[in-house]
């Protein structure tokens, strides 16, 4: 029996799916709507958006038409560089959940480290979430000395930290600090874009267990305890993305997909990103 791992619990106690849909890139109509509905009906329960994907109402389009129970979905948006500061944090978060149209955000992080910004940011978080208005609080794209900097005045610990994750680029030394201090890691672009979908190992760990190279690399993921939200508008591969609980892969199919970290990003790095 494979090992399940669909949830993991925050260090605050709020649980989390480990499996989600990333909606970035998606257009803020039918193409959103038909995904996030494609999703919920494959079993879904976690939705990643943010302002500056500029597509929240379609996603919240999508899940009021779909009628399924609010407590049922884990909903996660992210506040954008050009609104960060407390009193710019608050208002941009009003507007999140107006365009979402739900009144509780499951995970609402920080888009990007912007420097001398985002502790004012995440006090404007901080309250929001000892008012009962998000469940969870975390970041994106923080490295360690981000972390610890923003940690040093923080009351609240971040709960999550999504960042760029996937073979090619496995985070080790990120994904040892997080477990040190009990902030969750979460996975974008865990399919490097498409760029390890026809990779020779990959490919040949994916025919050993009668699956795709897609599920193969989510399946690492998930057997690394890092949360991921793959991306797709094609409902057929939302759908198979989803089934990676019934397989697990083998200390070597780990080893080997461990190996061909060569530390290559395909978005920015948060040190040396034009924000």
């Amino acid at each position: 029996m494979a090992k399940q791992w669909t949830t993991t619990t925050l260090h605050n106690g709020i649980k989390m799916p480990t499996l989600g849909l990333g909606v970035w890139k998606m257009e803020n109509n039918e193409e959103v709507k038909n995904a996030v509905t494609a999703a919920i009906d494959a079993g879904y329960k976690a939705i990643d958006t943010a302002a500056a994907y500029k597509n929240e109402e379609g996603v919240g389009a999508a899940i009021k038409q779909n009628g399924i129970a609010r407590e049922e979905l884990f909903i996660t948006s992210k506040v954008w560089n050009d609104d960060q500061g407390y009193e710019s944090t608050i208002k941009a978060f009003e507007e999140t959940i107006s365009k979402l149209g739900i009144e509780t955000l499951d995970l609402y992080l920080i888009h990007w480290p912007v420097e001398g910004k985002y502790k004012e940011t995440w006090r404007a978080m901080e309250k929001l979430y000892k008012d009962g208005r998000i469940r969870a609080i975390g970041v994106s794209n923080f490295h360690p000395n981000h972390l610890e900097d923003l940690m040093k005045d923080a009351e609240i610990k971040p709960m999550v930290n999504q960042v760029e994750f996937h073979p090619l680029l496995n985070q080790q030394e990120l994904r040892d600090y997080c477990k040190q201090h009990s902030i969750q890691m979460e996975a974008w672009s865990p399919l490097a874009q498409g760029k390890l979908l026809d990779h020779e190992v990959v490919k040949g760990i994916a025919e050993q267990h009668g699956k795709s190279t897609a599920q193969v690399i989510i399946r690492w993921d998930l057997e690394h305890e890092v949360v991921t939200i793959p991306k797709s508008s094609n409902p057929e591969r939302i759908k198979q993305n989803f089934d990676v609980f019934d397989f697990e892969l083998t200390t070597d199919n780990i080893r080997a997909l461990d190996e061909l970290n060569q530390n290559e990003r395909m978005g920015p790095d948060p040190d040396n990103f034009d924000f």
